[in-house]
């Protein structure tokens, strides 16, 4: 039995308020850090989009090599690990602890064999190493704050700038690297330097809003830019692959180009306002993408050519994925940890169109659960509180407050809502409450099919119930489970029900009987999060894990599954089939969606076991 791949949704860069988010590119691809996850992220076709998860803290900042085979990124701990991007097996080539605090930035020489490191430490808050072998090659020295940036000149004799919170720049002689001179031009914050492709400049930006280009073989002051300024912090500065101009990003929710010989600006776009459009970070990318990140994570991108505003936007999550339902066979729902939802559409060959931000009033917290019903409606749930509806690809005005904190949601048959809060499970139809059921324990986890509605608790027991339009009837308990019950699915036939605890048990039992169906279904090795039946009558069984794995069951040879090994790095939190089993080279296959902590979307065509 097999599982194989077929699509990636990578998440959005992670964005931390009046901080630079470093961003790096080579040819259409763009790589970048979110939590222990680096991305790298094909522009044009997100079928070339890949992820490294070998980090065992959060990752701050990710570059490529020039040569582009390998990458570097760095993490919280002052680690850098240095990693092969081609291929799929990602080797490690070298893991080096550099720093005694967070990396902010690092840049790679040329020849792609030193590195630079800088950020914050106790003793020094920069370090020059070989990627080989980790030997240090010179000194990074002269600052007395934390490093912001750093960037190394392309061509020899090598040169290396780094900008730091004191308010300076520090020039940089090499091979080995040394200390040269103390440059002091702003009066604020310096958040990046870049060098230019050719090496002849290199430009700095900072919180004072300044811009000052210098002399890439001396360090030499050239001149400030003063043409038509940012009016906020400006957050990064990129160069376009011919050296003569370069963009800068700011906090006042701008884009600017500039020219090298007339040093003026040559184009503006506004991205926006307010904090979630401010522009963290930038990138060039290939001939003429110029790459802006939003705070809100958003990735805008522009031509040169096009003068009022991004040719294209990428949108995803920027935090963990939460929730999770399909409608069809191409399009699902994903909610994040932020109280946005996304919609998706498996069949669009566009970056920007495949994924888009729900449209309305979003969730103002987590959203802790998401169903859908027959005609199409999506209903979500959030730590804010309140049940909302959404139709097509925005929710509508239809919001109705929870009683208590929700923490699943599931649809009936006849389009009734059942929310399993903290001391409560509620019925909601056409946006009214319309049944209200205290139990006697915690409720956890709601599941409905047919007109069967099935209510897990923190007394680790199902509770079957009845549903006949207006009242909910309690018709037995099913055994006590080894653990708190954490996921639960009722077939849509009402006939079979699945249950997952805390300790990573699967349990399978005829509804009407309440007998249970003899199974073995024990092979994860953490809390079960998220529980799925395929087609009807029920097949197969998908379930995923906090131990980041996905099992396909099958109900029609109970001994048989398959293994998704690693589907949701840091854990999967929910599980979705999209549309039923079909038939591929001969074989019975299915499509499931997994995702989890890491903020990605994965596609996966799994054979099915069968008899």
């Amino acid at each position: 039995m097999s599982s194989k791949r077929i699509a990636l949704y990578p998440c959005s860069p992670n964005t931390v308020r009046g901080t630079s988010t470093k961003l790096s590119a080579s040819k259409d691809k763009v790589v970048y850090a979110n939590g222990k996850t680096v991305i790298i992220r094909d522009l044009n076709n997100p079928d070339l989009s890949t992820t490294f998860s070998g980090h065992a803290y959060n990752t701050t900042v990710a570059r490529f090599s020039p040569s582009g085979f390998y990458c570097a990124s760095a993490d919280t701990t002052g680690t850098v690990k240095i990693w092969d991007t081609i291929g799929d097996d990602q080797s490690v080539k070298g893991e080096y602890k550099v720093l005694s605090g967070k990396v902010n930035d690092l840049a790679w020489d040329a020849e792609s064999k030193r590195i630079i490191a800088v950020g914050d430490g106790r003793e020094k808050f920069g370090h020059a190493f070989l990627a080989d072998s980790g030997s240090s090659t010179g000194q990074i020295s002269g600052h007395s704050k934390v490093i912001n940036a750093v960037s190394i000149r392309c061509q020899r004799p090598f040169r290396a700038a780094t900008a730091s919170d004191d308010n300076s720049i520090v020039f940089h002689q090499g091979v080995p690297f040394k200390y040269d001179k103390t440059i002091r031009t702003h009066t604020k914050f310096v958040q990046d330097v870049q060098f230019g492709p050719s090496g002849d400049h290199f430009a700095s930006v900072g919180s004072d809003s300044k811009i000052f280009l210098y002399d890439g073989k001396t360090g030499e002051t050239i001149a400030e830019i003063t043409d038509n300024p940012h009016k906020g912090t400006i957050m990064s500065c990129s160069w376009s692959p011919d050296s003569r101009s370069f963009f800068t990003t700011s906090l006042d929710c701008t884009v600017r180009l500039w020219d090298i010989e007339a040093r003026k600006s040559l184009q503006a776009w506004t991205v926006g306002s307010g904090v979630p459009n401010q522009q963290v970070g930038g990138v060039w990318s290939g001939i003429s993408d110029l790459v802006s990140l939003s705070m809100s994570g958003d990735l805008n991108i522009f031509d040169p050519r096009a003068a009022d505003k991004p040719t294209r936007i990428l949108q995803a999550p920027q935090k963990a994925i939460t929730a999770a339902s399909s409608t069809s066979s191409s399009t699902f729902f994903a909610g994040s940890a932020d109280g946005r939802v996304l919609s998706y559409d498996t069949d669009s060959t566009s970056p920007s169109d495949a994924v888009r931000l729900v449209g309305g009033t979003l969730h103002t917290s987590l959203v802790s659960g998401m169903a859908a019903a027959s005609s199409g409606k999506v209903f979500t749930i959030g730590y804010d509180d309140h049940i909302r509806e959404i139709e097509g690809s925005a929710y509508t005005p239809a919001s109705i407050p929870s009683l208590s904190q929700p923490k699943s949601v599931a649809v009936a048959s006849d389009e009734t809502v059942f929310i399993a809060g903290i001391s409560s499970v509620e019925a909601i139809r056409n946006n009214q409450r319309v049944f209200e059921l205290k139990p006697s324990y915690a409720p956890s986890v709601v599941g409905a099919g047919g007109n069967v509605v099935a209510v897990g608790g923190e007394d680790k027991r199902v509770h079957i119930h009845t549903w006949n339009g207006s009242t909910l009837t309690e018709n037995r308990a099913l055994p006590q489970s080894e653990g708190t019950i954490t996921a639960l699915a009722v077939s849509s036939d009402g006939a079979l029900i699945v249950q997952g605890n805390s300790a990573g048990k699967i349990a399978l039992y005829y509804s009407q009987t309440g007998e249970p169906v003899p199974t073995r279904w024990d092979w994860h090795t953490a809390r079960i999060s998220s529980l799925a039946f395929l087609s009807s009558p029920p097949t197969h069984v998908v379930s995923g894990s906090l131990d980041t794995n996905v099992h396909v069951w099958s109900l029609e040879n109970i001994s048989k599954r398959v293994l998704v090994k690693g589907a949701g790095p840091g854990g999967v939190n929910c599980v979705v089939w999209l549309g039923d089993a079909r038939i591929t080279d001969s074989k019975k296959t299915g499509r499931i969606l997994s995702a989890g902590a890491d903020g990605c979307v994965r596609v996966w065509e799994v054979e099915l076991p069968g008899k």
